[in-house]
């Protein structure tokens, strides 16, 4: 199969090409190679190499969104719709990478969100991963839309891909404890893709790991993984509110995920997030 991978430059897209690579012949596309808001030129390079399969993993950050919401309108709706409209005139699958932000938050503590709640986005980045969502579905007559949370991995400089070493420099980390989500080690998102792509079930996906956490569970645990004592780790992660953050964009307070699509393909869910975790830091340390 031929693979066409959009957004290559980011962590999901080198993963999606370093593993779609080992069966398939993969063409990975930065945002220098294609602009996916130009929908003459999106037309021209995929039709130049007629993809079987067409992976949008192109996005613009939480943050960036809420700055420019024109932008982000450009890149996560006008993006998709091109990308989709390409797949379809190419009758090729297309899968669209989305996120936990379409929803609220506002779910109980111990619940999950399926496919069969209603998405309410409280932010720019949600609405227009959400409005991506329903444009390539309206488009694409084989699509599949994956949404995750939290994704970390080798190379993300984000706050789960970068906590266990900033422990290991004891440096104090600040962690909010009234946030909480799923997780998402890279790997597993990839791999679970692949079996998805495999069984060509057209629907909504939520690929996460198993179980949800805060931002200080995550920390607490990675400082865990590295052996440094309860009484080190008290020192080192200062527990906040969301709202002592200077963040621009309002985040969902609760918003962990489970992944109705793949049980019924008898799935089993990822593993929980810990193990997961602490792979990830022994590959990253050693």
């Amino acid at each position: 199969m031929k693979v066409a991978i959009v957004g290559a430059a980011g962590l999901v897209g080198k993963e999606l090409t370093r593993q779609f690579a080992e069966d398939h012949q993969v063409w990975p596309l930065t945002h220098r190679e294609l602009d996916i808001t130009d929908a003459p030129s999106v037309q021209r390079v995929l039709f130049s190499k007629r993809p079987d399969l067409i992976i949008n993993s192109a996005v613009l950050g939480v943050e960036a969104c809420e700055i420019n919401p024109a932008m982000a309108r450009s890149v996560n709706i006008v993006g998709a719709e091109n990308l989709a409209s390409a797949a379809n005139a190419l009758d090729s699958d297309f899968l669209q990478l989305s996120t936990n932000y379409v929803f609220d938050g506002k779910l109980g503590i111990d619940s999950f969100y399926t496919i069969e709640d209603t998405p309410r986005p409280l932010n720019v980045y949600g609405q227009t991963k959400l409005a991506g969502e329903r444009a390539a579905t309206a488009i694409s007559s084989k699509c599949f839309i994956v949404r995750t949370s939290w994704v970390f991995g080798v190379d993300k400089e984000n706050f789960f891909g970068t906590a266990h070493r900033a422990l290991l420099r004891s440096e104090k980390i600040r962690a909010a404890t009234d946030v909480r989500a799923s997780v998402t080690y890279v790997r597993d998102l990839v791999s679970r893709i692949r079996e998805i792509v495999a069984r060509r079930h057209y629907s909504t996906y939520h690929v996460v790991n198993e179980g949800s956490c805060s931002y200080f569970d995550f920390a607490w645990e990675a400082g865990r993984l590295i052996k440094l004592s309860d009484s080190h780790l008290t020192d080192l992660i200062e527990p906040v509110k969301r709202s002592d953050l200077r963040q621009n964009a309002q985040r969902p307070s609760n918003t962990p995920m489970r992944c109705l699509a793949s049980e019924s393909l008898a799935l089993q869910p990822l593993r929980v997030w810990p193990l997961a975790l602490a792979e990830y830091i022994n590959e990253d340390l050693h």
